[in-house]
């Protein structure tokens, strides 16, 4: 259904092949900067494979060797006819960006960014709510909104969320540059590429691994996760017992208890 609607999206380019689904980012002639139509589209995306079991994992990619340079300030506001009508337009597309990352964060499906070029602004908040972040040794990594005086709204919280607040302060108040290795060193990505077949030899690496997971149980484990801290955690632990029971007897499950009897790979991994 995706692969159909491609003549819908202005923005991305949206491929799919055995599970994987790839969505680029594709404005090249802005180091793929987001507008609010992107911003749409990539919402559109993750909407539509919410409750798609068959779609294991997201790829989001940058065209052109960038992954995305930030928000796109000079769209962000030029249809606006007065300045009432300029702070409502700037207000929509700042909060979208949000309500967008949160939809990603929280998708049941494996996310795994491939990282190179500019990662700034938004693109550095896309890469810290992946499940997996690839990155070239060469990727340049920011949050420079401060420099443009204006502030890291939406991408704040997530960046905390992942590497702390004592080195998100320090990113976010010096506009400070890294590069992938650096980027790994803080947690912000996991496996770090020399060069391009190196990239991809990883993702295929890393899609492998995925592919021999459950699916639902997968979901169900990140969902867990991402409700650390959020909740009280005797409250938690008792919803992970229930989860953790109902897992055994649905058809995950079953089959995986089957396969591992039988010494077979599970259904799932075919």
């Amino acid at each position: 259904m995706l692969i159909s609607k491609q003549q819908e999206y202005q923005e991305i380019v949206v491929t799919s092949d055995k599970g994987v689904l790839t969505i680029t980012l594709n404005r090249p002639h802005k180091k793929n900067a987001m507008n609010l139509a992107l911003v749409n589209e990539v919402t559109s995306v993750f909407t539509s494979i919410a409750d798609d079991n068959q779609i294991r994992a997201v790829i989001i990619r940058g065209s052109d060797g960038n992954f995305c340079a930030g928000g796109d300030i000079s769209d962000m506001h030029k249809d606006a006819a007065n300045e009432e009508q300029r702070h409502k337009t700037v207000w929509e597309f700042n909060r979208s960006f949000g309500r967008m990352i949160t939809l990603v964060n929280h998708a049941p499906q494996v996310v795994v960014t491939v990282l190179e070029g500019a990662v700034l602004g938004g693109g550095f908040g896309l890469a810290c709510i992946s499940d997996v972040a690839i990155a070239d040794k060469n990727a340049l990594f920011s949050m420079p909104e401060t420099g443009l005086g204006v502030i890291p709204a939406q991408i704040a919280p997530f960046v905390v969320a992942r590497i702390g607040l004592t080195h998100a302060r320090r990113l976010a108040l010096l506009g400070e540059r890294i590069n992938g290795e650096e980027a790994k060193a803080l947690g912000i990505v996991h496996f770090v590429s020399l060069t391009p077949e190196a990239m991809q030899a990883q993702l295929d690496k890393v899609i492998k691994h995925i592919r021999r997971c459950a699916p639902k149980a997968n979901a169900a484990t990140k969902a867990l996760m991402l409700k650390v801290g959020q909740i009280d955690l005797e409250s938690l632990l008792d919803e992970a017992a229930d989860t953790f029971t109902q897992s055994l007897t649905n058809e995950e499950g079953k089959e995986g208890t089957q396969a591992f009897l039988q010494k077979r790979k599970p259904n799932w991994c075919e």
